[in-house]
């Protein structure tokens, strides 16, 4: 297992929406492995493929945030949502792709998501709270829309600039 490299916003990959995977590989296997470890490390509660630079279709998560608690870590390869609730929550989102930039994002509080683990296996699950959050925001990435792009575009301009002068920053170092 290895780290990977997290891209920073502005990045054309992480405006692209993704192709779908087609097969479940050792390749898709050590690089899920590779992100969940990234994930963690960062620390961060989600990850999509291109934030990694790779344009598929699949992420890693896990919500956990109760020390006691065993983690949970996910791969959703092909995530769908087919159901939202009506009622709407309203959370401070923030993103590895965005360091140290966070935004209150309104979604739906609740979402029903199908995907495929990593056996080929697909699963249906009822997520709410965090969970519900993060797997709409990890979603996105895979259509290639980031959450600065719920916001107002005077908002979304400067937290831009903040990441075109922490990427100029970065690479003097």
């Amino acid at each position: 297992m290895s780290l990977r490299q997290i891209l920073i916003h502005p990045d054309p990959r992480l405006k692209k929406p993704c192709d779908p995977v087609t097969e479940i590989t050792e390749e898709l296997r050590a690089t899920a492995s590779d992100m969940l470890e990234t994930m963690y490390d960062a620390p961060g509660v989600g990850l999509a493929a291109p934030q990694v630079g790779l344009l598929k279709r699949f992420f890693v998560m896990d919500c956990v945030k109760d020390p006691e608690a065993p983690p949970r870590p996910m791969v959703l390869i092909n995530p769908e949502v087919i159901w939202a609730s009506e009622a709407q929550n309203t959370y401070e989102e923030g993103c590895l792709s965005i360091p140290d930039q966070y935004a209150e994002v309104t979604r739906p509080a609740e979402v029903r998501v199908r995907w495929s683990d990593l056996d080929g296996a697909v699963h249906e699950e009822h997520f709410s709270g965090l969970w519900a959050t993060c797997a709409q925001h990890e979603i996105d990435h895979l259509d290639g829309r980031l959450f600065i792009d719920y916001l107002t575009p005077l908002k979304r301009q400067l937290i831009t600039r903040k990441m075109v002068k922490l990427k100029r920053d970065r690479a003097r170092l």
